[in-house]
């Protein structure tokens, strides 16, 4: 990935699709949010996107070294109109994941594009896999064909490695930022259950700042956990202070949170070896406000979980290929009510 990206093209994935026919993808109708509906269903948004089926919708966004703009928020001049939507839900995966993904849309995502789309538009959020790119071409071969099958990536240029999961997760904002006008932008890990309904709900509060950073925070002094020593260059840098941030597998950010990073330059702020601690750190220095909600972090389901997986254990579900089909079977967590009194 280049240093210093100047600019986004989206491009579909389908090599033969019109300039007309992009436009249109990234066109939708923004009509304001109506209600939700609680219960079994999910709840009912005003955002309604009239994508048609036939359209396709994963999307890849390349990095334009040709411009001779320093500025790299150039790209959001380009006159395109984006997705409105209340939220965009990056759904962070890798190369190795494809059992991951299988049981995803076996259980809360749909495999199918016209339940994908009842689900986005019942919702009010956009989903989409995001991964990057490996120079292994019988990898990118198989995910060319799950693309052409399934429909629902989006596609960043950048290498696809751990260690650069922080740089990932910025090129995923920024370009998450330049296809959709969201409320709110959201991180998620491929390893967790969602309810995406009552995501939506956290989502629609009243909040009174507009720089909001959501997430189900972490406290205590977690550097003195010996379980967690991959906090240590950090905790090195800090003089082994601890500051307050979100775990990992989900947290959210406003628009006007994003639309501040999408202006940095990617040199602006330090990268540590970890995303979660990386973008929290750069909350901090931003001076967000930082929303604490536990029902992002649950360990089993109940009427107010909204994000569940295997806290401390693992970052996510443990053994999730299979734990994923297992809670999907449970009426707690696929069919439970969401009770009105919760927040």
């Amino acid at each position: 990935m280049p240093s210093s990206p100047k600019f986004f093209h989206s491009r579909l994935s389908t090599p033969s699709a019109s300039r007309k026919t992009i436009l249109l993808i990234l066109s939708c109708l923004f009509i304001g949010i109506s209600g939700f509906i609680f219960g079994l269903t999910a709840p009912s948004s005003g955002y309604l996107c009239s994508h048609s089926i036939s359209e396709p919708r994963s999307v890849r966004v390349l990095w334009d070294t040709n411009s001779h703009d320093d500025q790299d928020t150039s790209v959001f001049t380009t006159g395109k109109k984006r997705h409105k939507v209340m939220g965009f839900v990056g759904i962070q995966t890798g190369f190795a994941s494809i059992g991951r993904r299988r049981s995803l849309r076996k259980t809360w995502m749909p495999s199918d594009r016209q339940g994908l789309q009842q689900l986005e538009e019942s919702t009010g959020m956009a989903f989409r896999f995001i991964i990057g790119r490996t120079n292994d071409r019988s990898k990118m071969a198989m995910l060319k064909k799950e693309v052409a099958q399934y429909d629902d990536f989006l596609l960043l240029d950048i290498e696809e490695q751990y260690s650069k999961l922080p740089y990932k997760t910025l090129a995923f904002f920024k370009a998450a930022y330049a296809l959709f006008e969201a409320d709110f932008y959201v991180k998620a890990d491929d390893d967790i259950y969602l309810r995406p309904d009552r995501l939506s709900l956290l989502l629609a509060k009243d909040r009174s700042h507009s720089q909001t950073y959501l997430g189900c925070m972490k406290k205590g002094p977690v550097f003195t956990d010996p379980n967690l020593k991959w906090y240590e260059p950090l905790s090195n840098l800090l003089g082994k202070e601890y500051f307050f941030h979100a775990y990992g597998p989900i947290y959210a950010l406003s628009k006007d949170v994003v639309a501040s990073l999408v202006a940095l330059r990617n040199n602006s702020f330090r990268m540590f070896s970890n995303e979660d601690v990386t973008i929290g750190s750069w909350m901090l220095a931003m001076n967000v406000n930082h929303e604490d909600n536990r029902a992002l972090c649950a360990t089993e389901c109940t009427s107010s979980s909204i994000a569940v997986w295997d806290l401390p254990k693992c970052s996510g579900l443990c053994k999730p290929e299979s734990k994923l089909l297992e809670l999907h079977q449970m009426d707690s967590c696929s069919k439970s009510p969401t009770m009105e009194s919760d927040d």
